[in-house]
């Protein structure tokens, strides 16, 4: 059973590109299943380099933001919307 994620709290909103980022690659891995590893090896990154990323602690490349949504199999600007924008554009995509 996979963890759930739960959206940054409106009273602690998230402050920076860098919590977005960890935030969405967090939840779009658990989404799909796979472990902070699994995403590393499809990324050619290292799993303790997802996992800082995950956590906000390092500043990532484009280009390694780049590969981890190709690993994902999400566009690259899904992983610094707010989670309350990717609800709003999915909603419109399947009405639409």
């Amino acid at each position: 059973m996979s963890p759930t994620l739960k959206p940054p709290s409106p009273s602690q909103p998230t402050k920076t590109l860098r919590e977005l980022l960890a935030y969405n690659v967090r939840a779009c891995r658990v989404a799909t299943g796979v472990s902070q590893e699994q995403l590393g090896f499809a990324a050619n990154l290292d799993r303790t380099f997802i996992s800082q990323v995950e956590r906000a602690r390092i500043n990532v490349s484009i280009d390694n933001i780049e590969k981890i949504a190709i690993a994902l199999n999400v566009d690259a600007a899904t992983l610094l919307q707010r989670p309350e924008a990717i609800s709003r554009a999915r909603k419109v995509s399947e009405h639409g």
